[in-house]
């Protein structure tokens, strides 16, 4: 069976990342979003949900896995974090093949996985897209969206793979400095691929 082109998408927080995912799938590419998995599999009658009931009974409310009961857990518990891995990147690693089964029809596949460099799946993406913007725009996005402190942007900036290193490491860059740069470098992007694939 043929295999799609596998386009890995990443960058640092309030980049714009999603709206870039968004333009993909506006220009008719399949996106698989690595959050949107672990909501479904966290959510009520998802896969995650009987393993993390084994392991930590107190994160299950209502039927579904409380991230902030799994938040509490990991910083009371150093080998928390761990644990929750071991269950949920199995389950992840699955709903991902499963996506790019059923798209196998489809030329390119976009996985958008923030984390991409960080967990080692770059190495499994045919190619991989950075998006970027200026340090002072990315961290006005993220302190507009009013969901978190500035001590808590630099706490997840310090875990992330900085810009530069994830720029370096990129086969293509998506400046989103406006809505209209990005969408042209989209469109270049699936032209590159589809023009190299067919040749």
């Amino acid at each position: 069976m043929k295999k799609p082109f596998l386009l890995g998408l990443t960058g640092s927080i309030g980049m714009g990342k999603s709206t870039t995912a968004a333009m993909f799938a506006e220009a008719g590419v399949p996106v698989w979003d690595a959050d949107a998995a672990v909501h479904r599999l966290y959510g009520a009658g998802g896969a995650a949900v009987e393993p993390m009931r084994a392991l930590h009974p107190a994160a299950i409310i209502d039927g579904a896995v409380s991230r902030a009961v799994l938040k509490n857990w990991i910083a009371s518990d150093p080998t928390a974090l761990k644990q929750i891995e071991a269950v949920i990147h199995p389950l992840v690693a699955r709903d991902r093949a499963d996506f790019i089964a059923d798209n196998a029809g489809a030329g390119i596949v976009v996985l958008d996985v923030p984390l991409l460099f960080e967990t080692g799946a770059a190495g499994a993406m045919d190619a991989v897209v950075v998006v970027s913007a200026p340090p002072e725009v990315q961290r006005a996005r993220v302190l507009e969206r009013g969901t978190m402190t500035e001590a808590e942007f630099e706490t997840i900036l310090a875990k992330q793979t900085p810009d530069s290193e994830k720029r370096a490491r990129a086969d293509f860059i998506i400046e989103t400095t406006s809505p209209e740069a990005a969408r042209a470098a989209v469109n270049g992007i699936l032209a590159k691929i589809r023009g190299e694939k067919d040749a």
